[in-house]
């Protein structure tokens, strides 16, 4: 059994952000992650010009990956990388997490939204084309794509604290600390003591993956379980061209559709290189479930096509992430979720055994930003300053 102060359950980026603010208080942690890779919802499929029309993109072809038994990130973050979980950040209001950009020295881009929007309204109408419109405050993203973010934390971390491949399966009160349960993919337990634990998760997996002994209080279980996951009931299509020919047309690459498959399309290109289109598919979780990837493909590609004209039929790269599909993301009472960002529970319990001994981090816990990227950012420095001084102290 292995003794630090904070055990971190969790490895996205919420997590990883606790981390380096620890490491700057000089406390010791552990961070436990159940995937083989970092970054949590944050992933990215990066292009490197050999892959095929028609791969999906799975883990292992997500470039924010890293394991534990490496000394250093080595992720192929390129310009040609394209998000597959949350692609945009707003510095006008998220003053937070752009500081921690900047201070990372990462390089950001605008949101492409010049020219005209594409509209389908129904199925015996042909798309329209009319003005667009564009974000304000300014959409932004980040070259590389949001692991870029992951990796730069993770270059400034002692990778010796950090293991994946351990799902957290129980914690125990005892005494003064805390026993936290993990096991790996062989299904070899290993047990940490903490003097608290900073919950890295999304609330309702929390509540609905972890045991404590004794039970958490029934109303904050509750709350927890209530609260939606971001992203979970999702599912994103990217399709990669050798460049943007939208822009030829005047087109900002933009489209809403109420025949879908997609409802919402968005230009992902990247900076100097290849053009790219994402949507979020409109069809429910249980739905998408029931159809192979390949012909959730075709039908997107169709769409595309119908929108954008014949240069969209044949992309060079095309990848499809059903979030509602990932167990480490996913609970059954998502797959039926309104897709919205929830409103924060509590990130504590109040009162009990477990009063003072964890605290909820993940960025479904942040009040001004549930379920965003800023919102990760947000919850973990909440999470890190009100830490209790038994922890400072123990140190």
């Amino acid at each position: 059994m292995q003794d630090v102060p904070v055990v971190i359950v969790g490895g996205g980026l919420s997590g990883l952000y606790a981390a380096f603010l620890l490491e700057q208080k000089g406390i010791a942690y552990r961070l436990l992650e159940a995937r083989d890779r970092l970054g949590g919802r944050i992933a990215v499929a990066s292009f490197s010009g050999a892959l095929h029309n028609g791969q999906a993109a799975h883990d292992t072809g997500i470039a924010n990956k890293y394991s534990a038994n490496q000394d250093s990130a080595n992720a192929l973050i390129t310009d040609d990388a394209f998000d597959l979980g949350p692609s945009w950040f707003w510095p006008d209001y998220q003053t937070q997490l752009s500081t921690l950009i900047e201070s990372l020295n990462l390089s950001r881009f605008a949101q492409f939204e010049a020219g005209d929007m594409m509209v389908e309204r129904a199925t015996d109408q042909q798309p329209v084309r009319m003005q667009g419109y564009k974000s304000a405050p300014s959409s932004m993203r980040l070259v590389g794509g949001m692991a870029a973010l992951i990796e730069a934390l993770y270059a400034r971390l002692d990778v010796k604290t950090i293991i994946t491949n351990q799902t957290v399966q129980q914690l125990s009160r005892v005494g003064e600390y805390i026993n936290v349960q993990s096991v790996d993919t062989s299904g070899q337990l290993t047990i940490t003591r903490a003097r608290h634990v900073l919950l890295a998760l999304p609330p309702r997996l929390v509540a609905g993956r972890i045991a404590f002994e004794p039970a958490l209080p029934q109303e904050l279980i509750t709350q927890w379980q209530h609260t939606a996951t971001w992203m979970a009931p999702h599912a994103k299509y990217v399709a990669v061209y050798e460049t943007p020919f939208w822009r030829d047309n005047g087109l900002s690459g933009a489209a809403r559709s109420a025949i879908g498959p997609l409802t919402e399309i968005h230009d992902a290109s990247t900076v100097d290189s290849h053009g790219a289109l994402f949507g979020f598919f409109g069809v429910p979780a249980q739905a998408r479930q029931s159809v192979s990837d390949i012909v959730l493909k075709q039908h997107c590609r169709a769409q595309l096509v119908r929108l954008f004209g014949t240069q969209a039929s044949s992309p060079v790269a095309e990848y499809l992430k059903d979030w509602a599909q990932d167990l480490l993301t996913a609970m059954p009472a998502d797959i039926n979720g309104n897709g919205q960002h929830a409103a924060a529970p509590p990130a504590k319990p109040k009162t009990g055994a477990w009063q003072d001994q964890l605290t909820g981090c993940g960025s479904e816990w942040s009040a001004p930003f549930p379920g965003y990227i800023a919102g990760a950012i947000d919850a973990a420095v909440i999470a890190v300053q009100s830490l209790p001084a038994t922890v400072l102290s123990k140190e």
